[in-house]
């Protein structure tokens, strides 16, 4: 690492805002730049770009100098980055159980009035809901695809897309 580098981080350790600020704004577009690279989302990449920064800010005591700054603030994005990635996992997988209960007392109170829980609804829970939701627009309340897009927000061609991708989805279920 440069010399005047390596002297800027002392100075910022010790606690000189203004050695800091310079140092991060140095490599504030460096470390975006790379962070849309991996995240391929402007949006996320600043807002992990922002995490970094401050977690650089909090830790800049513990910069050893055995790496080049640049690389020591880019494997603080990667692991911000890869700790985001697993929570959304482990909240996807959450909110997969959370479905999957709400689903069951769903059947259960269709089944407590005597009324029948069908093949086909038993399908439909296992549609995504873009799938789901435009196949029932489509075949259980007779939306044309025009209408569909319009109140989904998304091109005709793409709600036809989804109702076809759900109906094979539920062809394959129900067979």
């Amino acid at each position: 690492m440069q010399t005047a580098e390596l002297e800027e981080v002392r100075r910022a350790a010790e606690g000189d805002d203004s050695a800091l600020a310079a140092l991060l704004q140095r490599h504030y577009s460096y470390v975006y730049k790379y962070l849309v690279k991996v995240t391929m989302d402007s949006n996320q990449a600043e807002e992990i770009v922002q995490d970094t920064m401050v977690r650089c800010m909090e830790n800049i005591r513990r910069y050893d100098g055995t790496s080049a700054f640049s690389s020591w603030i880019i494997t603080i994005a990667t692991r911000i980055y890869i700790d985001r990635i697993r929570r959304r996992k482990r909240e996807q997988s959450w909110l997969d159980l959370a479905r999957q209960q709400a689903i069951r007392r769903f059947r259960w109170k269709i089944e407590s009035r005597n009324e029948e829980w069908t093949d086909v609804m038993d399908a439909m829970t296992r549609l995504t809901p873009e799938h789901r939701i435009t196949v029932l627009l489509k075949h259980y309340y007779g939306y044309s695809y025009d209408e569909i897009g319009a109140m989904l927000g998304i091109p005709a061609g793409t709600a036809k897309s989804r109702t076809a991708y759900g109906l094979r989805q539920l062809r394959k279920e129900l067979e």
